[in-house]
This record gives C-alpha cells, sequence and structure tokens, in this order.
C-alpha cells in the first residue's frame, strides 16, 4: 500500500471490523450504524477477513447502504479458519485461493483493494504461501496483496517473491516488536504500507490508557481522551503507518477518526512516548566505553551455554535469563545496572530470535557507548534437536511422555518439546550488523563424539530388521530395533525383534513410539532421536559408529544427523 493505494488526503486510520462479528454479544444493527458512523466521519479504510464469520457481509451491505461502496478500501485477509475460538493458519496455495473467492463472493460485487494473508502457516513452506499471493495479484483477484503477522526477514522473503503492498502487524504503546525488530524502517524505506492492529493494545489493554495520569494531562491540553491522543503517537512514528482500532459502538468509531487528524507537537509526542515508557533516560559512563559486550544467540539447542562459559572462564559477567528469571528486557536492564557499575565483559546467552528482542541490548549498551558483539551459532535443527534430547536425558534419566515433558518444560529452564523448538527455528531472524552490532560472528557447528569412547551399535527399523541388515551390523554390538505405531500395535516391532534376537550374540532392545501424527509433542518419533540416544546411553554405543538401517527419508534423515551409516536394505 503506498500513496497510489491511499490517498494523502485520505485519513491514516481505518475501521478493524473483527469484533462487529465475533464477539459473544454481537449486534447487527450496532455494526452497520458503527460502520455507517465511521463513514461519515471521513474513515475510508475497513479491515475485515475471510475467517471473522460473516463480517465481509456485513461491510458490504454497510457499505452500501452509507453509498460508500466506491470510497471504500476494502482490506480482507485469508488463510487462516476459525474452529472453537481458535485461529488455525492453513497457508496451502488452494487454500488461500480459496478463501480470496469465498471473499469475493461475500463481499458480493465489492472489490479487494488489498488481500493479506492472515498469517504464516508452519505445515506450508513461506514461498508456497507468498507465491499464491502474486498468483491472486496477477489475476487481478486483488488491486494490491501483502502478509500479516510477520516478521522482517519473512516481509523480505515476501518482497522477494510477489509484489507486496503492505504487511499488518501488531503495534501499539503496548507491543512495539515491529518498531524495535526494523520492521516499520523496513516498510517505510521499501514504500511499503505498515497497518497497525490493535493499536491500542486490544480490548484490555485499551482500559489502561485512561488510567495514564500524563496521558491524561496530554489529553486535557489537546481536548481529546487518552485513547485518541495514543492512537496520534502511533501515526507519529512513521508516514508509512496506517492504524485499525477495532470499534464496536458508533461513539468509538467517530472517535478514532479524530484521532487521524489530531496532530501532536514534538515535544508532545515526546511526551506521549514517556507516558507509554518508550524512552529512556540517556545515560553513558566513561568506564563503560571500552566494554566488550557479548550477544550470543541461536536457536534452543543451538549450544549457547557453552559459548558463555567459555566467556566466564574469561572473566565475563553472564547475564542469562534461565539462571535470573524475569524477561529479556530484565536482563537489558540488568547489562544496564552492570555498565553503569563499571562492568568491561559481559555475555549474555539467550534465545534472542527476533531484532526485537535483540534491540533492547544494543540500546543499553549504546547508552554507554559500549559495543555489542553477537555470536551466531549456526546449528542446524537436527543437531540442536540431539542437543536438547542430551539435556533432557541428563535431566530426567529417560524419555518423557509428551504430558510429562509439558510439566517439565514449565519447571526447568532449557528442556521443551520439540514443537517448541520448531516454533523458534520458524521465528528467527538471522542477525546483521545493521542492528547496531559492531561485528557479526557467525560460528558453524561441529560436534563432537556423543558417548565418549563409545562401541559400534546397531539402529534397525522394524521393517528394515532384515537378513541383509544383520548381515551388515556387528553380531556382537548391541542392537536397537525401534518402530513407529500411533495404534499402539507392537506386532511388526515384537517379531523383528525376535529375528533380531535370534540372530546376534549383543543385548537386544524393542523400543516404540505410539504418539500421533501431526506436530511431534514427543522426542521418540524418528526423525527425533530420541529411542536412538536413550538406547545408546544404556549401552555406551557411538552413534557415528554404528549402522541405522531404515526405510525411508525419516529414517535417512535421522542417521544423517547422526553420523550414523545408512543402509536402506534392497528387500
Amino acid at each position: 500500500m503506498t500513496q497510489a493505494w491511499l490517498d494523502p488526503h485520505e485519513l491514516r486510520l481505518g475501521l478493524g471490523c473483527m469484533r462487529l462479528s465475533t464477539d459473544a454479544e454481537r449486534d447487527e444493527g450496532r455494526g452497520l450504524e458503527t460502520i455507517a458512523a465511521a463513514v461519515r466521519a471521513g474513515v475510508t479504510v475497513f479491515d475485515t477477513a475471510r475467517a471473522y464469520g460473516d463480517n465481509e457481509r456485513l461491510l458490504a451491505r454497510a457499505l452500501r447502504a452509507s453509498g460508500a461502496e466506491r470510497a471504500a478500501r476494502i482490506v480482507t485477509k485469508g488463510g487462516m479458519s476459525r474452529a472453537g475460538g481458535g485461529w488455525i493458519p492453513d497457508g496451502r496455495a488452494r487454500a488461500i485461493r480459496a478463501d480470496c473467492e469465498a471473499s469475493l463472493e461475500a463481499l458480493d460485487g465489492l472489490a479487494i483493494d488489498l488481500y493479506l494473508l492472515h498469517a504464516p502457516d508452519p505445515r506450508t513452506p513461506w514461498s508456497t504461501s507468498v507465491r499464491a499471493l502474486r498468483r491472486i495479484a496477477d489475476e487481478r483477484l486483488a488491486r494490491g496483496v501483502g502478509v500479516c503477522n510477520v516478521n522482517r526477514r519473512q516481509l523480505d522473503e515476501a518482497v522477494e517473491l510477489a509484489p507486496i503492498a503492505a504487511a499488518q502487524v501488531a503495534l501499539s504503546p503496548f507491543d512495539d516488536r515491529a518498531l524495535r525488530g526494523g520492521l516499520v524502517e523496513r516498510c517505510a524505506g521499501a514504500g511499503i504500507a505498515m497497518i497497525a492492529h490493535s493499536p491500542l493494545g486490544g480490548p484490555r489493554r485499551a482500559a489502561r490508557l485512561a488510567r495514564n495520569d500524563a496521558l491524561a494531562g496530554l489529553g486535557r491540553e489537546l481536548d481529546a481522551t487518552a485513547a485518541e491522543v495514543a492512537l496520534a503517537w502511533l501515526l507519529g512514528l512513521s508516514p508509512a503507518l496506517v492504524a485499525i482500532p477495532g470499534a464496536r459502538r458508533p461513539e468509538t468509531a467517530r472517535s478514532a477518526a479524530g484521532a487521524a487528524r489530531l496532530r501532536l507537537t514534538l515535544e508532545q509526542h515526546a511526551a506521549a512516548g514517556r507516558a507509554f515508557g518508550h524512552e529512556v533516560p540517556a545515560r553513558r559512563t566513561r568506564k563503560a566505553a571500552a566494554a566488550d559486550v557479548v550477544l550470543v544467540m541461536g536457536i534452543p539447542g543451538a549450544g549457547k551455554s557453552v559459548v558463555a562459559e567459555e566467556h566466564v572462564a574469561a572473566g565475563y559477567l553472564r547475564l542469562n535469563r534461565d539462571e535470573r528469571g524475569g524477561s529479556l528486557r530484565d536482563l537489558a536492564d540488568a547489562l544496564d545496572e552492570a555498565l553503569a557499575g563499571g562492568a568491561h565483559r559481559v555475555v549474555l546467552d539467550n534465545t534472542y530470535l527476533s531484532r526485537a528482542a535483540r534491540s533492547d541490548v544494543v540500546a543499553a549498551a549504546g547508552r554507554h557507548g559500549a559495543a555489542v558483539r553477537c555470536i551466531w551459532l549456526d546449528t542446524p535443527l537436527a543437531q540442536a534437536q540431539i542437543n536438547l534430547v542430551e539435556r533432557l536425558l541428563d535431566h530426567a534419566g529417560e524419555l518423557p511422555e509428551p504430558d510429562a515433558l509439558r510439566e517439565l518444560a514449565r519447571a526447568a529452564p532449557g528442556l521443551m518439546p520439540p514443537t517448541s523448538q520448531m516454533r523458534a527455528v520458524r521465528e528467527l531472524e538471522p542477525p546483521d550488523e545493521d542492528e547496531g552490532f559492531a561485528a557479526v560472528e557467525r560460528r558453524a557447528f561441529a560436534r563432537g563424539p556423543l558417548v565418549g569412547e563409545g562401541r559400534a551399535g546397531a539402529f534397525l527399523a522394524a521393517a528394515a530388521a532384515t537378513a541383509e541388515a544383520l548381515a551388515q551390523a556387528d553380531p556382537e554390538a548391541p542392537h536397537l530395533v525401534f518402530d513407529w505405531s500411533p495404534s499402539g500395535d507392537r506386532a511388526v516391532l515384537d517379531a523383528a525383534a525376535s529375528r533380531v534376537g535370534a540372530a546376534v550374540r549383543a543385548p537386544v532392545e524393542a523400543a516404540i513410539c505410539t504418539h500421533p501424527a501431526g506436530p511431534p509433542r514427543c522426542w521418540c518419533r524418528p526423525p527425533l532421536p530420541g529411542l536412538v540416544l536413550a538406547f545408546a546411553r544404556r549401552h555406551g554405543v557411538d552413534p557415528a559408529r554404528s549402522l541405522l538401517a531404515g526405510t525411508g527419508p525419516a529414517h535417512r534423515s535421522l542417521a544423517a544427523a547422526l553420523g550414523a551409516r545408512y543402509l536402506h536394505p534392497s528387500g
């Protein structure tokens, strides 16, 4: 959405229509009145979505009744379903296309000015979803396309694949991740509109604005409400910003439109920022100007603790959330205090996945003239998974069931189910010197032996426990026969284990994962390495000296991660 999409004379504020349909106490008549009030107040941007029930039909009806069907800028979204109150992204190309066609039907002849992908779908490659947007643009099903709920890396990737006109993300006085993460700056520089949803922080947080004394004082100066001042402050952050506060009543829609016309002086804008806690007093210390601050980042299981401990041994102060508790911002405050107190060497090793998360460290160091070096542990997911399973076995001695694993993750820092780790991988934004780092050092992963001087073993998928596989394994080596059977049926496993037991002169174990398909809740379903690593520990087996016989890509991937020799039996 560039200026060609939104005329400079139009309000940079739209109406978020979701709650007109999704609230339990919805009132269709009041919804129609709210949209009509927004139209009369000069609002031209209306935000809806396929996942908001009959919201698109309601909007089309209200715009026609108000005579605004030609002037209105309709923003709608697809690639999301809502079942049982939960939001489920669906980034498949056919789902996005079907949602777009359904939106056109619901809008009953009104054009889609901007069609947005509602959110990235972790089950679908991002490129697949974005290319579906490009086809919608190419076929002119919508006048423009964009993305929602993305980070800067995802936006940059989308821009390479489709004519992205807008990015819609959460941005409010209570949520400034898009600002700290460089997304607002990126959009402004690329001529991409930044649409701020939940610009007052959502219904629960919006009520807090009225209780903010400093904001109330500004409101009295400007003859405006606290919410109106907050919206004006937000719009003042960038000329590329368009805010879409939600409204359920006509008076709320009129108030929001008034905020778009409110002009804050530089001093008033700064005062509003201080009221929200977005300005930290500059504090520089000569002692810290030469300080070395090291930020170690990587996905969970990347090996950050090892690097941090090396720095501690060299005299660095370690700031780690698992040890200290609190939030990443609390750690930035602790860095601020440490540098003010004269600390010269500090290392922070946490899961700094996003630019926004890292920005607090850079800002805190900058207030003291200190440089921040970033060490990025570029550890492949499969290797980080091995590290997390090893950590789990160190802690629990065995592989816990999914419910027990979830409880462990709540109580013990550093332990987590695979879905949590995979979510972190999806959210990762690789570091860049343009974030303010003095340098970014990328460290490739290198693994030592998993079990010291362990002996060789054999890991046989039940369906691959053939005579050929047994012939290639050492009969004196411990053998693991493993299987995945969501039904719990052990017949194939037990039969294979019996054959192996009769053919070798070493310990033979049978292990099965009975957990369901879908996002993995356990560490034992191949290609996850839990069953193999637990067996290797019990028998002093070095996976890298072992044979893994399997029947498909999951087994091949597991062998590659472990460094084991892979065999796919011909029979």
